[in-house]
C-alpha cells in the first residue's frame, strides 16, 4: 500500500542575493538563513521571524515590498527511508511560483505555475539535501511581457503574464504583497508496482458513475494485470487492466440513490466513494472521496426580455442567492479547515446558496469544497483570468492547458459544483476599456474563453455547464454586459451613480454588485494606529485601495445625509449605505424572479483589514450589511417595489412550499401616528411572486412612510432622503441584563439603530444588525464575550439615523 510521509519539518530560508540584493534585507537571510514553515509562504516566515513587521497594518505594505523583489531559497534534506516501496516521489501540491527543484545538486525540474501540482521521482536521491529556489514572480512576469509584447490591464502590476494568483499583485480591495513559497503540502509518496495517478468520476442523478481512470506503472508492474475496484453505498464493480494498458472506464450503477440539494431546497446526501488498485489480491493504492447525486443545467433560451441565465438543479429552477469570494488572506497558506469552515457557515447562516470563486484568486483548497458539499452550497468557479488581457502564445498556453486540466479533475468529484466560468471581465473589457486598439491583432485570452477551457469541461467533466465569462451576453451579438442577455455586472452604481440606479433596469443574473463600507471600529483600531483616526488619514488611506474610494463614499453619503460631523458619525453612516444600497438591489432584482435569476454580491469576505464591499471584515468581523442580508437572502420577502408607477408591495416567496401571509399595511407620520391602515392576505405560489396594492398614497413623503407586517417579516418605505426626512429626537429606554442581552425600547421612531458591540470589547459582537423602531416597540441584543458588562458603556455604542454626536440616549 501507498505510504505518504509529509515533508513539513526542519525547512530553512534563506535569501539569494546572486542577482539581486535588497538594501533592506537583514544579513542573517543571506547566511545561515532562518526556520521556516511549510506549508507557508516567505513573508508569514519572515513575520514569525521577527525580521518584518507585520505587513497587514498601518502602512508596512509598503515597507515589505522589498520581499516580493528577491529571490528565496527552501532547503531541508528528505528522509531516507523509503518503507520497502521501489518507486519514492517528490509531490509538490503547490509551488509559489516561479520555482527550481534541486535534490543532491541533481535538477529535477522547474515551476512557472501556482495553481498546479509537480511530481519527482526521487527513488535514487533519498536521504539527499533538497533545494527549492524561488525566483522573483516579478522577474518572470517581466521576461514574458518583454517576449509575449504587452497587453492592457486593469492594474499597473503585471500579473497577466504569470500563472499566480493575480490580487497578490494588488486589487482595489487587497494589498500588493508578492508572495513566494510552498504553499501547498510537500510529501514523499513512497510506492511499488502500480499507483492511481488519476480518478475522474463524472456523476449522474439516476445513480451511474462513470470513473476514468489513469495508472502509472513501476517497473515491477509493467507486465502485471492490475485490477480496480469501486465500492458506494455497498455496491462494488471493477475493471481489470491488463499489461500495457495505463486508462480504463469503470462503471457503476447505486440504486434508488438519494440526491443532493443546495440548502432550502432539500439535503445534502454524500456517498463514500473508494477506488482501490491491487494486484494479485495485493491493495497498491487507494482513492477516497465523498460524491453526491445531481443534475445541473444552465437555462440561457431566449424569451419575451432576451435569454435568461437560471440554474436548474434536480429539474429546480433557483434563484441565485450569492455571494462573491476572495482569497480569505492575503497569504493562503494561512487559511486553516476551520477558517473555511466558520467563513462559509457565516455565509449559510444568513441564506446564501451560491459561492462564486472569482478569477483572481486561487482555485481553493479540498477543505473549502468540502464545506461547500457539506453546507449546501452551490459553488461558481471561475478559470483564474481578470481584469486584464492574457497572451494566448507559448509558453502560457500550455501552463494554462494543464492547469486547467488538473484542476478540473481535481474538483469535479464535488457536488457542490455546479458552473465553470471562464475569466472575470476580460470579454467586457476587450469592448469597453479600449483593449482593441492597445492590441491591434495580439491575442487577448479570446481564445481560452471560447475554445480552449470549453473544450476541457467538455472533454473532462460533461456533467456541468461552461460559461464563457462575467459578464458575458452568450454571443457577440449583444454587448457583453448587456442585461437582457446572461450575466451582468452592475458597477455604474457604485463608480459613478447613486444605488436609486439599480431600480432602472433587470438584469437576467447579477454577477456583480456591491457598495463599500469601512470595517468594524474594533478592526480599524488594531490595523490602523493613526491617531486621530480620520477618513483620509495616511493609514486609512493605504487600507483604501478603490480609485477614488472615499470620494465614492463621500458623494453616496450626500445623495441621502448631511454630512458627517466627525469620524464616528461617518463610520456609522457609510456603513448603513452599504446595507441600504444593497438591500435596494436585491430586494429589486428578487421582485423580478423569474426574469432575474440570481443576485452575487460583491463580497462575502476581505483578506485584510481594510474599506472594500466586504460583508465580513478582514478580521472576522460582521459588518451590518451581514445582518442585512439575513432578511434579503431569506425564503420569503416583503418588499415595496414600483410597478407602472405606482407603490406596491411585494410578497417574494423562494420556499418549495405555497405561502398564504396575512398583511397589514400602515400609512405612518413621523410622530408614529397612524394614517391608514389596512389587513389583507397575500397568496404566493411556491417559488413565486405576488403584487398587493397600496391601500393609499405618502402625501408628505418629508413626514410620512410606509410599514408591511407578515409572518414576522416587515418592509419599510420612506420617500425622502434622511437629509429631507423630519425625524423626531431618538427617545429610548435602554436595559442590560445579566446575560448580556440589551433591551432597547422606543418612545419614538428610531431608523436603523446599530449596536457597535465592538466598541464595547473587540472580543464582542451580537446577534443583529439595523434595526427600525416605530413608537412603543422594542428589540433585544444579546451581546455574546463581553467580559466587563457595563450598562454605562451602552449609550455610546448606540447609533441611528436622525441622532448626532450630542444626542446619545439615555
Amino acid at each position: 500500500m501507498k505510504v505518504h510521509t509529509p515533508l513539513d519539518r526542519d525547512w530553512t530560508l534563506r535569501l539569494d542575493g546572486s542577482r539581486h540584493l535588497p538594501p533592506q534585507a537583514p544579513a542573517e537571510l543571506l547566511d545561515a538563513g532562518i526556520a521556516a514553515d511549510v506549508p507557508g509562504c516567505v513573508h508569514t516566515d519572515l513575520l514569525a521571524a521577527g525580521l518584518i513587521p507585520d505587513p497587514l497594518l498601518d502602512r508596512n505594505e509598503l515597507a515589505v515590498a522589498w520581499v516580493g523583489r528577491g529571490d528565496w531559497h527552501y532547503g531541508t534534506r528528505l528522509p531516507a527511508e523509503s518503507h520497502g516501496h521501489e518507486r519514492t516521489d517528490l509531490v509538490f501540491d503547490g509551488l509559489d511560483t516561479v520555482a527550481s527543484v534541486t535534490v543532491g545538486g541533481q535538477p529535477l525540474g522547474w515551476s512557472r505555475n501556482m495553481h498546479r501540482s509537480y511530481r519527482y521521482n526521487v527513488t535514487d536521491l533519498v536521504g539527499q539535501p533538497l533545494d527549492v529556489r524561488f525566483t522573483s514572480a516579478y522577474v518572470e512576469a517581466d521576461r514574458l511581457r518583454t517576449l509575449l509584447g504587452d497587453r492592457p490591464n486593469s492594474y499597473p502590476e503585471p500579473f497577466n503574464f504569470i500563472r499566480k494568483m493575480a490580487c497578490n499583485f494588488g486589487w482595489d480591495w487587497g494589498p500588493t504583497l508578492v508572495t513566494a513559497g510552498i504553499w501547498r503540502e510537500v510529501r514523499l509518496e513512497h510506492w511499488s508496482t502500480a499507483r492511481l495517478a488519476e480518478v475522474r468520476p463524472v456523476v449522474s442523478a439516476d445513480g451511474h458513475v462513470a470513473l476514468h481512470l489513469k495508472v502509472e506503472r513501476a517497473d515491477s508492474g509493467a507486465e502485471r494485470t492490475l485490477r480496480a475496484t469501486v465500492m458506494i453505498a455497498g455496491e462494488e464493480a471493477h475493471v481489470d487492466l491488463p499489461q500495457g494498458q495505463d486508462s480504463v472506464l469503470l462503471e457503476i450503477t447505486v440504486p434508488d440513490v438519494e440526491l443532493w440539494w443546495p440548502r432550502g431546497y432539500g439535503e445534502q446526501a454524500l456517498y463514500d466513494c473508494r477506488v482501490l488498485l491491487a494486484a494479485d489480491g495485493q491493495t497498491l493504492d487507494l482513492w477516497t472521496r465523498r460524491i453526491g447525486f445531481r443534475h445541473i443545467e444552465l437555462d440561457t433560451s431566449a424569451d419575451e426580455h432576451g435569454s435568461g441565465f437560471t440554474l436548474v438543479v434536480n429539474g429546480t429552477r433557483v434563484f441565485a442567492r450569492g455571494v462573491n469570494w476572495i482569497p480569505d488572506d492575503v497569504f493562503p497558506s494561512r487559511i486553516t479547515a476551520s477558517r473555511y469552515r466558520r467563513r462559509l457557515e457565516q455565509a449559510a447562516a444568513v441564506g446564501v446558496d451560491l459561492i462564486r470563486v472569482w478569477g483572481g484568486g486561487i482555485y481553493e483548497d479540498e477543505d473549502f469544497y468540502t464545506a461547500c458539499d457539506e453546507l449546501g452550497l452551490m459553488v461558481w468557479q471561475d478559470f483564474l483570468f481578470a481584469c486584464a488581457a492574457y497572451p494566448e502564445d507559448e509558453p502560457l498556453r500550455s501552463e494554462i492547458e494543464a492547469e486547467a486540466r488538473e484542476n478540473v479533475v481535481r474538483l469535479m468529484p464535488h457536488p457542490s459544483l455546479v458552473l465553470w466560468n471562464g475569466n472575470n471581465e476580460n470579454l467586457w473589457g476587450f469592448v469597453d476599456w479600449g483593449w482593441k486598439e492597445e492590441l491591434a491583432d495580439a491575442a487577448w485570452g479570446e481564445g481560452y474563453y471560447l475554445g480552449l477551457l470549453p473544450r476541457v469541461v467538455a472533454e473532462l467533466d460533461p456533467s456541468r455547464p461552461y460559461w464563457a465569462g462575467s459578464p458575458w451576453s452568450g454571443s457577440w451579438r449583444w454587448h457583453p454586459n448587456d442585461p437582457d442577455h446572461g450575466t451582468a455586472h452592475s458597477w455604474e452604481v457604485w463608480n459613478r451613480r447613486d444605488y436609486v440606479g439599480y431600480l432602472e433596469d433587470v438584469p437576467r443574473f447579477v454577477a456583480e454588485f456591491g457598495w463599500q463600507a469601512p470595517p468594524a471600529y474594533a478592526t480599524l483600531r488594531r490595523a490602523v494606529g493613526d491617531d486621530p483616526l480620520r477618513p483620509d488619514s495616511p493609514g486609512m488611506l493605504l487600507h483604501q485601495k478603490a480609485e477614488d474610494g472615499n470620494g465614492k463614499l463621500e458623494r453616496g453619503l450626500a445623495a441621502h445625509f448631511p454630512p458627517p460631523e466627525d469620524f464616528d458619525t461617518w463610520h456609522y453612516l457609510t456603513q448603513v449605505n452599504q446595507a441600504r444600497a444593497i438591500a435596494t438591489g436585491v430586494e429589486h432584482w428578487r421582485s423580478h424572479w423569474p426574469r432575474c435569476a440570481g443576485t452575487i454580491l460583491w463580497q462575502l469576505n476581505d483578506c485584510w483589514p481594510s474599506v472594500s464591499w466586504a460583508a465580513i471584515d478582514g478580521d472576522g468581523r460582521e459588518k451590518p450589511l451581514y445582518h442585512e442580508l439575513k432578511r434579503l437572502y431569506a425564503d420569503r420577502l416583503l418588499t415595496f417595489q414600483t410597478r407602472d408607477d405606482e407603490l406596491v408591495l411585494v410578497a417574494v416567496n423562494q420556499s418549495a412550499a405555497p405561502w398564504i401571509c396575512p398583511i397589514e399595511l400602515r400609512l405612518v407620520d413621523a410622530d408614529g401616528t397612524v394614517l391608514a391602515r389596512e389587513h389583507t392576505t397575500a397568496q404566493v405560489a411556491p417559488r413565486g411572486v405576488t403584487l398587493v396594492q397600496l391601500p393609499g398614497r405618502i402625501d408628505d413623503p418629508r413626514r410620512q412612510f410606509w410599514v408591511a407586517d407578515g409572518d414576522g417579516l416587515r418592509a419599510l418605505h420612506f420617500a425622502a432622503t434622511d437629509t429631507e426626512f423630519d425625524y423626531p429626537k431618538p427617545d429610548l429606554r435602554i436595559e442590560l441584563s445579566t446575560s448580556n442581552s440589551v433591551t432597547v425600547t422606543a418612545h419614538t421612531l428610531v431608523r436603523d439603530l446599530l449596536l457597535q458591540a465592538d466598541r464595547l470589547d473587540p472580543g464582542a459582537h451580537t446577534d443583529l444588525g439595523l434595526v427600525t423602531l416605530l413608537p412603543g416597540e422594542q428589540v433585544t441584543f444579546q451581546v455574546h464575550d463581553w467580559p466587563n458588562p457595563n450598562p454605562a458603556a451602552l449609550p455610546a455604542v448606540l447609533r441611528s439615523v436622525g441622532s448626532n454626536a450630542q444626542e446619545r440616549f439615555a
